[in-house]
């Protein structure tokens, strides 16, 4: 099991969105289907030498190449996406930001589909995810679209509210009700104490 399903979106893909502008409910649902297709939701953050790094398992040479081919002529864009890093760790291990920074992590998958102008994407459509998913993300010809949308469906479209942590909906349960003098005589009087053993 990796990241509940709701935070991860809550918590961490929908205000990585929003701080770059670029929120839509389409796009939300393209990276937590990307995500749930290369680990599983993170429980996966490294699965060998061939695969990536973090939740979206991206490639340090995929990484590199949206900093230099892509943000170096988007210095704004580029400036945002830097203030989610940390401010040292970044300049001297750049990659290990893609395993153990959520949402510098959610910042440069988005960009990776930004960069192949993808800008809109139908919120309900899986099949055109699963494509746009295979067409500009996947690395390796191991798997295919279909195996996206069973993914998707797997945990993102079936994931049971329920089996997260629990929710706190601010509303305080009314305390248990007092217990009245004459029902507590009652049931002493159905109960009555034993007369001592002589």
């Amino acid at each position: 099991m990796g990241i509940c399903l709701d935070e991860l979106r809550q918590l961490v893909i929908r205000p990585t969105l929003k701080h770059l502008r670029s929120w839509s409910q389409g796009m939300e649902n393209l990276l937590l289907g990307t995500a749930a297709q290369e680990s599983q939701l993170g429980f996966h953050l490294k699965q060998g030498r061939r695969h990536g790094l973090g939740i979206y398992q991206i490639q340090p040479h995929t990484h590199r190449e949206i900093w230099d081919e892509y943000l170096i002529d988007f210095p704004a864009l580029a400036s945002k996406v830097r203030g989610l890093a940390s401010q040292r760790d970044f300049l001297d291990h750049p990659h290990s930001e893609l395993a153990t920074n959520l949402r510098y992590a959610t910042a440069i998958a988005w960009l990776i589909y930004r960069s192949a102008h993808v800008y809109k994407v139908d919120e309900t459509d899986v099949a055109n995810m699963a494509r746009l998913w295979h067409q500009h993300f996947h690395h390796g010809p191991t798997a295919t679209a279909r195996d996206f949308e069973y993914s998707y469906a797997r945990l993102v479209s079936a994931a049971d509210p329920t089996d997260s942590a629990p929710r706190y909906t601010g509303v305080v349960p009314p305390p248990p009700p007092r217990e009245s003098r004459s029902s507590r005589a009652v049931e002493l009087n159905a109960h009555p104490a034993r007369q001592p053993l002589v």
